[in-house]
């Protein structure tokens, strides 16, 4: 773990965003919307107005420092694209930034289709390499939050981290529909069960455990 001054992190706030790139996975079909996903991906699905849920995800990456994202698309994205070419085109690439399409495709070794979202990573990782960051950040394209992926990446360099994953206290009884964490008391991760049907309580307060968020740093 390294210690770190206040001036360390204002410093580190504007650099370690410059040092990585963002993953949205926005492959997803959002069966539970029913028809408002019929014909588009949930991340395209609109939100007050002209906005889409992927703007989300994409203002936060902006409003953070990250200005190198690539976006994994599989279901129904025609609307999705048209969406990301047309209103985020504001990146420079003299500079290199840039907002990278990664649809699925057929490789060498004959994948195809994504088969989630560990295997929508896995099949990009030489894309992901050329990138040559030091950081990757991996994000939900159909979530709805406000989030400063900086200090996240603060955290993961002070604690010296392999993995960083985002989470939020969720009452024990509800904890049965997400994926929880078990955690020591320095927040170090032990265990990360799937929908459990006995969730691990959080430290210092047996009403609430760890939901993750579905957002990671490596």
């Amino acid at each position: 773990m390294v210690s770190l001054e206040k001036n360390d992190r204002v410093m580190l706030a504007r650099q370690l965003p410059l040092k990585s790139v963002a993953l949205i996975l926005a492959g997803g079909r959002g069966t539970r919307l029913k028809d408002l996903t019929n014909k588009r991906a949930k991340p395209a699905v609109h939100f007050g107005g002209k906005f889409r849920i992927i703007d989300f995800a994409l203002s936060n990456c902006l409003n953070s420092g990250i200005r190198r994202i690539g976006v994994i698309t599989q279901y129904q994205s025609h609307t999705l694209v048209q969406h990301i070419q047309r209103g985020w085109s504001l990146f420079s690439e003299e500079m290199n930034e840039f907002v990278d399409l990664l649809p699925a495709q057929q490789r060498m070794q004959g994948e195809n289709w994504y088969r989630g979202t560990a295997d929508a990573v896995t099949q990009n990782l030489d894309i992901i390499r050329r990138y040559k960051a030091e950081y990757v950040v991996i994000l939900a394209g159909d979530h709805i939050y406000k989030q400063d992926y900086s200090r996240m990446l603060i955290d993961h360099v002070e604690k010296g981290a392999r993995c960083t994953v985002a989470c939020m206290p969720v009452p024990i009884n509800e904890a049965t529909a997400f994926g929880v964490m078990a955690v020591d008391e320095s927040d170090k991760i032990i265990d990360f069960v799937e929908k459990p049907a006995n969730p691990p309580a959080m430290p210092g307060d047996d009403s609430k455990a760890l939901a993750s968020m579905g957002i990671y740093v490596f």
